[in-house]
């Protein structure tokens, strides 16, 4: 990352300092009191209990797990600027000119980076996520948001729909006035399955995102750690569709 700013000092004329991570801060901080504060996020809440009664008539099982609902969380800065570097340089096909769409710079990082906060919603069953998701994006779009699910399925054996939430927020800027800005939050839907194999594995992926080459052929070095943590989320992935199999088998046989 020392190289990755260095380059930004050099090629951008950029120096990050203290001041665009304290700048960062204030920014996430006000964007999350805005949608903890929202319309749309007490709606949300509001109607969850709802969700559950709709999903156990139609199914007979159970949408959530018992808890609270989940909180929007801010993605540290450092995380933040990690993924920066990913999209100017490591995922850029460009590279070295810019990157499809502009570089990803202060001026714009904001509105360039879709999950800068972001929340979890774990449903029981597999097709607890296409339902809870159709909802979402519908609250989403009723209340004035653009909204859209992309349903993730990854090589490395991640399965969850990521909602992401456009919408104008009126923030601070580096001179302490502030400005509308577009920015994207993103709503997070899984499976119980899945999120125990995310928490298991989540210091391993965050690891990986900082790696500067891609592992060749994991897929055939069994002894590799991208073999054991990539295959065991397709292998959860599998056993949900099996779970949901039974299901509709048990519901054909009443």
């Amino acid at each position: 990352m020392s190289e990755y700013e260095a380059w930004l000092n050099d090629q951008r004329g950029i120096k990050i300092e203290h001041r665009h991570r304290s700048h960062y801060e204030s920014v996430t901080n006000k964007i999350q009191k805005d949608i903890s504060n929202s319309d749309f996020w007490a709606e949300l809440k509001a109607n969850l209990g709802n969700f559950e009664g709709e999903y156990l008539a139609q199914t007979g099982y159970h949408l959530f797990m018992p808890g609270h609902p989940p909180e929007w969380v801010i993605k540290p800065f450092d995380s933040f600027f990690l993924k920066t570097f990913r999209r100017n340089t490591l995922e850029n096909e460009y590279w070295p000119n810019e990157p499809h769409g502009g570089w990803v710079l202060p001026d714009n990082w904001f509105s360039r980076i879709g999950d800068i906060l972001r929340t979890l919603f774990v449903v029981k069953y597999m097709d607890g996520v296409q339902f809870l998701s159709d909802r979402i994006v519908s609250l989403w779009e009723e209340h004035g948001g653009q909204c859209t699910a992309v349903f993730e399925a990854r090589e490395e054996g991640y399965y969850a729909a990521h909602l992401n939430g456009a919408q104008e927020f009126d923030v601070p800027k580096l001179t302490w006035d502030t400005e509308p800005i577009t920015v994207t939050t993103e709503i997070q839907i899984t499976t119980q399955l899945q999120e125990v194999i995310r928490r298991l594995l989540h210091k391993y992926y965050e690891e990986r995102r900082k790696a500067t080459t891609k592992p060749a052929k994991w897929q055939w070095d069994h002894s590799s750690d991208e073999f054991v943590a990539n295959y065991l989320g397709h292998i959860l992935h599998y056993v949900e569709g099996m779970i949901m199999e039974i299901r509709e088998k048990q519901e054909g046989d009443k």
